[in-house]
């Protein structure tokens, strides 16, 4: 739940025009009141307060009064408070009218997930985990499977979301939150349904049915004529910390009786009838939740003569509801009688319903629908000057930290589950692994909440999240830890027990490290290992010596990076002996110890000169030139193509207005900026650590020219590339910014001699990327031209094309011809009394240290590259020391291990999943609907044979030559280093459909396009892939492989 804000002019205009009714063919509106309750999980109160206060109470509530009468209905949405519930509060009777509800449709599971994800700052990773999980536990214990989607709060829409809910067997798709002028328009022209193709390479084969909630979103009128309490809002307001003992609540609105019931008849059946007229056909989605009587809003008055604008902002708006269902329903139930009675008069008619009973009746009309390419919805806004931007860079530690958490659990999945087929009777418990691998799930799918990982959210649910994040890796990190090191058989020695072969080095101290390559592609890359001695050689498990370069830190004075060239195969791992000594100068020819060479400080009005003293640094892919007189890139040339490109990179920052009464504010979710942005630093510092395995350039900002500490950073890693193998063409670059400055938002500016005229590129959640032109608004041009990053983004002309990747997610923007400039970090403040109350105001003085790969070439040249690099950058090597540096171990040598197998996809799939999920339902939906409702005990084992496999197509169609081809291959060859695969089945994104079983509604369009049948693999397990298509599969591999 966020600020609901509403013009408030045009709700007076259209409550007054709207109440003669209009109905379609005079027809009575068919009427369909969803009960529902928005329950956010997280926000302003913590998973458990809101547990405690109201949203256990709901499901409780709820299943009492269903079972008073067949005719109620209600939604679940969040599964996370309802498994909660399920798990800890609900009692046997419960239990057993919840399946009983369930069966008979009356309490209908919507969207399915752990949580209602948001769609602008997350990956496509993670929503397919939370999806899966939801879906998982809905289907093991109901037999169950979502059809609709009912995503009515996330901050924009992302055309990505439709394509992942049609692959998990949706049949519609509901989104609210547009940009208030588009919505406007939408509502006047009845186009706020539609088939969405949301992948222009998929088109119809993906295609969604969308229902595009009109103004008043998931709420109900608020406002009551005969009344100040509230209106359809009769169990009040949800008290925290405590539910209120005798059940009163504040702000209940007045009960229906004889007195009142022809007022609130009357409120109601006017704004049904002024939803109808946005509409096509007569039925009527009225979501049941009640709203804030405008006498408890702050409204803040900021007035545009041209527009004359006010803003509103809900208190709690319409969440938290049905805790008390009792007095929802029996004041509901009468209302809706009475509206029935008179449905002649009214020229309505009213009935409980669930989302699909709406989607049906709409399906049944039979209509043309209006189809919409691969555009999303984003960015979003609700007013003039409420750009929710901002919160594509809010709390950027969270962010951070939940992508690496996810990063974590894909390294882990996979190694269990190579685990699991490789060694099924191994020291490792199955039960133990699986609940650490079920806690990152959970924690991970939980951040993903649309005012989670967002940064909406207040400080204490941000330390929430952070705390289940790092205690779940914590757990996953002692799982890798137990699979990689113990014995996988009795007589095999465990990873410390081995001894390295080594010759030529002085006795002196040594460390193990573990390198897991969790991508099914082969790579040679540079890792980077933290040491505390100056001089070190590397060997591999054979006793070879490795390439490697030692130097200072760039983060401290007191460490060392050890950078080694790793040659890694696909979901292979490989150990590494690191051997110290104190004497710098005494490690192997192998290893480079490398020196800073340090350039004077230069402030800001030293730029005159600038173009003069140019520093080259090389390799086979990039010359980069760096500007002595301002310690700034000033060019970099594409070696290939001999094509030079002006370039400097430095920090600015955009100063935010903190004072309400003078003039619009930025928060965690707006980002309004106080004017242009100016440069955040007066002075510059550079090193340039030149060296055989990678050339370090590191750059220091300081405030002002006579500060000691520095308050940004920047820190490029060039390979050198001695290696053919070892690809040239990424600069990596890291940053320190913090602790900010209040009331700054700080941006990374690269700014080239590109002629992209402001229009840029910027994918939806990792999955495709979108074409962003620059767009010239009456007011807020510079916030509403801001698009949320999370893997990558680029500007480009005719001859080449600049691409960052990222390792979490931001806002980015073109502001000027060659500029792209990323929001690295915020810290907010400001007197907004709903901000002040809800302790929203994004004081955040944290040190952020985010990551950018830089890619520059040919739009083909980068093309082939940047879907795998920023996949690479997700998903980098996992890096595990195994001990701190000790005496070298003396014994005997032991008996070899087999090496791992490796597992190599073509480079244009990835594997995006290979996990063993543990669900234990049956693939045949008869037999799962026979053990649900067998009424025997349902608390079966986790099936640990089942394995989960998603394979996905990087390519868009055409964007390639030979990249974006369809691939076909053999699945029993892929496969065959983790084991022998004996059976294979097609199943739904989630896994609960047998994909031959799955048959989701055809809408009518103008273009009638077919969809493609099904292709399921042949019995020698062939599968062809096609551009941007993800197939899913279980797999079930013969047992002791190796």
């Amino acid at each position: 739940m966020e600020p609901t804000d509403m013009r408030c002019v045009v709700v007076t205009v259209f409550v007054f025009c709207c109440s003669l009714g209009v109905t379609h063919e005079n027809k009575p509106i068919q009427t369909f009141i969803i009960p529902h309750s928005h329950m956010d999980v997280g926000w302003v109160y913590t998973i458990q307060e809101s547990m405690h206060a109201y949203a256990a109470n709901v499901y409780s509530s709820v299943t009492e009064e269903l079972s008073k009468l067949k005719d109620r209905k209600f939604i679940a949405v969040e599964q996370e408070f309802f498994r909660l519930w399920w798990d800890a509060v609900a009692s046997d009777n419960q239990k057993k009218q919840v399946r009983q509800l369930v069966k008979e449709g009356r309490l209908e599971f919507i969207i399915g997930g752990q949580v209602m994800h948001d769609e602008a700052v997350t990956d496509l990773d993670d929503q397919i985990l939370q999806m899966t999980e939801g879906h998982g536990f809905l289907y093991e214990t109901f037999g169950v499977r979502p059809r609709f989607s009912w995503h009515v709060d996330p901050f924009g829409a992302s055309a990505t979301t439709p394509v992942l809910f049609a692959l998990a067997g949706f049949n519609a798709h509901l989104i609210s939150r547009i940009d208030y002028d588009l919505k406007d328009t939408m509502q006047h022209n009845k186009k706020l349904q539609f088939v969405w193709r949301g992948s222009g390479s998929l088109k119809a084969q993906q295609e969604m049915f969308t229902h595009t909630m009109d103004q008043f979103s998931y709420c109900t009128p608020s406002h009551l004529p005969f009344s100040n309490s509230s209106g359809f809002y009769w169990n009040g307001v949800a008290l925290f910390p405590d539910p209120p003992k005798d059940g009163v609540y504040p702000n209940m609105s007045l009960p229906v009786t004889k007195e009142t019931v022809q007022a609130y008849a009357k409120t109601m059946v006017e704004n049904i009838k002024q939803r109808a007229a946005w509409f096509r056909t007569n039925h009527v989605l009225w979501p049941w939740v009640g709203r804030q009587n405008c006498n408890e809003l702050f409204t803040y008055k900021n007035i545009v003569s041209a527009l004359n604008v006010c803003w509103i902002f809900v208190f709690q708006g319409c969440d938290k509801q049905f805790y008390n269902s009792s007095v929802q329903f029996s004041n509901m139930d009468p209302l809706m009688k009475y509206i029935n009675q008179n449905s002649e008069e009214f020229g309505v008619t009213v009935q409980y319903a669930t989302l699909s009973e709406y989607f049906q009746a709409v399906y049944r009309s039979d209509l043309v629908w209006e189809v919409r390419g691969s555009q999303d919805f984003l960015p979003y806004s609700t007013e003039p000057y409420q750009a929710w931007t901002g919160f594509y860079a809010s709390r950027n530690v969270l962010k951070g930290v939940a992508r690496r958490a996810s990063s974590k659990l894909h390294a882990a999945e996979t190694l269990f589950a190579r685990y699991r087929i490789s060694f099924p009777d191994g020291p490792v418990a199955k039960d133990w692994a699986l609940d650490k691998l079920r806690s990152l799930r959970w924690a991970v799918s939980e951040v993903q909440h649309h005012d989670g990982i967002t940064g909406t959210e207040s400080p204490k649910v941000a330390d929430m999240y952070l705390q289940h994040l790092t205690q779940a890796m914590m757990g996953v990190e002692e799982l890798l830890a137990a699979l990689l090191l113990l014995p996988h058989f009795l007589q095999t020695p465990g990873v410390l027990q081995r001894r390295y072969h080594r010759t030529d080095v002085q006795e002196a101290l040594e460390q193990h490290v573990l390198i897991y390559n969790p991508l099914a592609w082969n790579i040679t890359t540079v890792v980077n290992v933290t040491v505390t001695l100056p001089s070190a050689a590397v060997f591999d498990d054979d006793g070879q010596p490795v390439a490697a370069q030692i130097q200072t830190s760039a983060q401290s004075n007191t460490t060392y990076d050890l950078f080694m060239v790793v040659k890694l195969g696909g979901l292979q791992y490989r150990k590494y002996l690191i051997k110290f000594t104190e004497k710098p100068g005494a490690g192997k020819p192998d290893s480079y110890e490398a020196k800073r060479v340090r350039f004077e400080r230069r402030g800001v009005t030293d730029r005159a000169r600038s173009g003069r003293r140019l520093v080259p640094v090389l390799n086979q892919c990039y010359e980069l030139m760096f500007d002595r007189d301002t310690n700034l890139l000033h060019s970099v040339t594409y070696l290939p193509e001999k094509r030079r490109v002006r370039m400097t990179q430095d920090f600015w920052e955009y100063d935010a207005n903190g004072d309400v009464k003078a003039g619009p504010i930025s928060d965690n979710y707006v980002f309004s900026a106080n004017g242009s942005a100016t440069r955040a630093y007066k002075a510059a510092e550079m090193e340039i650590v030149p060296g055989k395995i990678v050339t370090e350039i590191r750059q220091y900002f300081f405030r002002e020219e006579s500060d000691e500490d520095y308050a940004y950073s920047i820190t490029t890693r060039v390979p050198e590339c001695f290696e053919a193998t070892l690809p040239c063409h990424r600069l990596e670059q890291s940053y320190s910014l913090g602790p900010l400055r209040l009331n700054t938002e700080v941006v990374l500016r690269t700014s080239s001699s590109l002629k992209n005229d402001r229009t840029l590129y910027t994918d939806d959640n990792g999955y495709q990327m979108m074409k962003r032109t620059y767009r010239k608004f009456t007011n807020n041009t510079l916030a509403r031209n801001y698009f949320p990053m999370v893997r990558a983004a680029y500007i480009e002309d005719e001859l080449g094309r600049l691409v960052l990747l990222s390792d979490r997610a931001h806002g980015v923007s073109s502001q000027a011809n060659g500029q792209l400039e990323v929001m690295l970090h915020r810290r907010l403040w400001n007197d907004l009394p709903w901000n002040l109350g809800y302790n929203l105001t994004l004081n955040d003085s944290s040190v952020v240290r985010p990551t950018l790969w830089m890619m520059l070439g040919s739009r083909n040249a980068t093309a082939r590259l940047h879907q795998r690099e920023a996949i690479e950058l997700q998903h980098r090597p996992l890096v595990m020391p195994i001990d701190q540096p000790q005496e070298p171990r003396q014994g005997k040598e032991p008996r070899e291990t087999s090496a791992m197998l490796s597992v190599v996809l073509p480079p244009n799939l990835h594997l995006l999943s290979l996990a063993i999920p543990g669900w234990n339902y049956s693939s045949n939906h008869d037999v799962q609907l026979h053990r649900v409702h067998s009424g025997t005990d349902l608390q079966v084992e986790p099936d640990y044979d089942r394995v989960l496999l998603r394979i996905m197509h990087l390519f868009e169609e055409g964007e390639d030559e030979e990249l974006s081809k369809p691939v076909t291959i053999n699945l029993k060859d892929v496969l065959r280093g983790v084991g022998e695969v004996r059976a294979l089945e097609e199943r739904s994104l989630t896994g609960t459909w047998n994909i031959t079983s799955l048959q989701r509604w055809k809408w009518k369009t103008a273009d009638n396009l077919e969809r493609k049948n099904q292709r399921c693999p042949d019995e020698d397990f062939t599968v062809t892939i096609s551009p941007k298509e993800i197939r899913t599969f279980f797999v079930h591999f013969g047992s002791g492989n190796f």
